[in-house]
């Protein structure tokens, strides 16, 4: 059992083991990305906003070029891809840039 406790900046997947770990509870944002992708970048100030903000969320940052074991596992096929779990389960997903309004939209169900 995890003893997760929600940050309030992005954490950085290390290995597949602490993803497992942080996925097993509460409610988590995933975000798919690499260095390279420039819609990643656009995207990096908002899910910076919405980790500070919500304070039951945890976000983790998955480098897919660094992890694509987990990023294959998870279906991912564009990025920036988000996705979002509640108590261990995927709940929801999304492919994109996307406007801060409608990541909390996806969150404020899973509270």
């Amino acid at each position: 059992m995890s003893s997760q406790t929600p940050a309030a900046e992005p954490i950085h997947v290390e290995s597949e083991d602490q993803f497992a770990d942080l996925t097993g509870e509460g409610i988590v944002l995933v975000d798919y990305h690499a260095d390279w992708c420039g819609p990643c970048e656009m995207l990096e100030p908002t899910i910076e906003e919405v980790a500070a903000e919500v304070e039951e969320l945890t976000v983790l940052k998955v480098d897919v070029d660094e992890f694509q074991g987990l990023a294959g596992e998870a279906g991912v096929r564009g990025i920036p891809a988000l996705q979002f779990y509640a108590n261990g389960r995927e709940a929801e997903r999304l492919v994109g840039v996307q406007e801060k309004e409608d990541i909390l939209r996806v969150i404020e169900p899973l509270r």
